[in-house]
């Protein structure tokens, strides 16, 4: 995993610093986020590592601390510390140079969730997708149409063999409010697409980069299941852009 992280961090050559005019032909909603999110001549970085700390529901919501690479459409690993019954449970989510997994243990000894194959790869493209969100200067790692609304702009990434359209909402100021797409899962109990969403409830800017910092995340998101399905909050604390 420490291999993977150091890859996926690396970020590679100096980046070209961020211009207006290279969202100029981009959906109206799509430049209105960009040029909110990212100020003029901030290097268009190509992988970020975050901090943050929350609650995630596991049969319960129980308390976390994490720290997360992103870099789309390469991959991710979220690592984490939670507690469950008093116990401590570490592990990580990866998906990276093709594959994927969950490796959890309670004590760092006992497997709780040992997970890999094509569906957690599946699953995981999806959420690798939907975390463009934390990474806007990878915009360019997608194409764009407008979405269903005046609002709304639709990014298409190519994860894999998977092509993923991610629906963003955006506030007439330009902040970010929805992230929605179809995510395979088994939350209906066999594994199929899912709605599943993230909603910004407060943003943050680090580096020159204007992200969610305080978010809601969960399947059947935008449906009447949303309440029941919900299964992540967290607030971002910091971030290093490479």
């Amino acid at each position: 995993m420490c291999v993977e992280w150091e890859r996926l961090a690396a970020g590679g050559p100096p980046p070209e610093p961020f211009d207006p005019d290279m969202v100029a032909d981009l959906p109206e909603p799509a430049r209105r986020w960009l040029t909110h999110a990212i100020a003029l001549g901030t290097p268009l970085w190509r992988s970020v590592e975050l901090e943050m700390h929350g609650t995630i529901k596991i049969k319960s919501w129980r308390r976390f601390t994490a720290t997360q690479v992103v870099a789309p459409p390469e991959g991710y690993i979220w690592a984490a510390r939670a507690s469950v019954y008093g116990l401590p449970v570490t592990g990580y989510d990866r998906l990276s140079s093709g594959t994927g997994e969950m490796r959890w243990r309670l004590l760092g000894v006992v497997p709780v969730v040992t997970a890999a194959g094509p569906d957690l790869i599946r699953s995981g493209a999806g959420r690798l997708a939907s975390e463009i969100a934390l990474l806007p200067t990878a915009f360019q790692t997608a194409t764009w149409r407008l979405g269903n609304g005046p609002d709304t702009a639709v990014g298409t990434w190519q994860i894999g063999a998977e092509s993923i359209d991610v629906a963003l909402h955006v506030a007439p100021d330009g902040r970010l409010l929805d992230v929605l797409l179809q995510r395979w899962s088994d939350a209906d109990g066999a594994f199929g697409y899912v709605p599943f969403g993230v909603t910004s409830q407060q943003e943050r800017t680090f580096d020159g980069i204007t992200v969610p910092s305080v978010v809601r995340a969960g399947w059947w998101w935008g449906t009447a299941r949303q309440d029941e399905g919900e299964f992540f909050r967290a607030e971002i604390t910091s971030a290093t852009h490479r």
